[in-house]
């Protein structure tokens, strides 16, 4: 058995590639649109990961797009995507400079959490060692749920 993507249903199309490939740096590395089916496939994996992504179709995320308007809740239920990054600091910086909310900021300079333009939980951790507890993010408090 191996792992080979998490799907994530997604209301807005641009918006939700916007957070994932521009915000959060991910790559498109495929995408299928359905017409019969009226839906669109994009998966999108981890700069560090496209490569094993191309030959073996994993890990990625798959967000998945249904053409006709439907309500989606519940997001937390899901449980929450992670991924680690070489500077938690500098990469929450980055989302908080584009609108995005730090809903559990990385006070311990290991983890923090958002929450995508759908309301799914994303967990971000420090790559290797913890960071030293710095400002503004160790007297930062949560804000919402994550």
């Amino acid at each position: 058995m191996r792992f080979l993507h998490t799907m994530v249903r997604v209301n807005n199309l641009e918006q939700s590639l916007h957070f994932y490939c521009d915000l959060f740096g991910l790559v498109e590395t495929r995408r299928i649109d359905n017409e019969k089916g009226r839906f669109t496939l994009i998966f999108l994996a981890a700069a560090e990961d496209v490569e094993s992504v191309k030959q073996n179709a994993a890990p990625c995320i798959e967000l998945t797009h249904n053409w006709d308007p439907e309500e989606y809740t519940g997001g937390r239920n899901f449980g929450h995507l992670a991924y680690e990054v070489d500077d938690i600091y500098g990469f929450c910086q980055h989302l908080m400079d584009n609108g995005i909310t730090i809903n559990r900021p990385p006070r311990d300079g290991h983890m923090a959490f958002v929450r995508s333009p759908d309301g799914i939980s994303i967990e971000i951790l420090q790559k290797g060692a913890n960071l030293a507890p710095a400002e503004p993010w160790a007297s930062m408090p949560n804000t919402g749920s994550w």
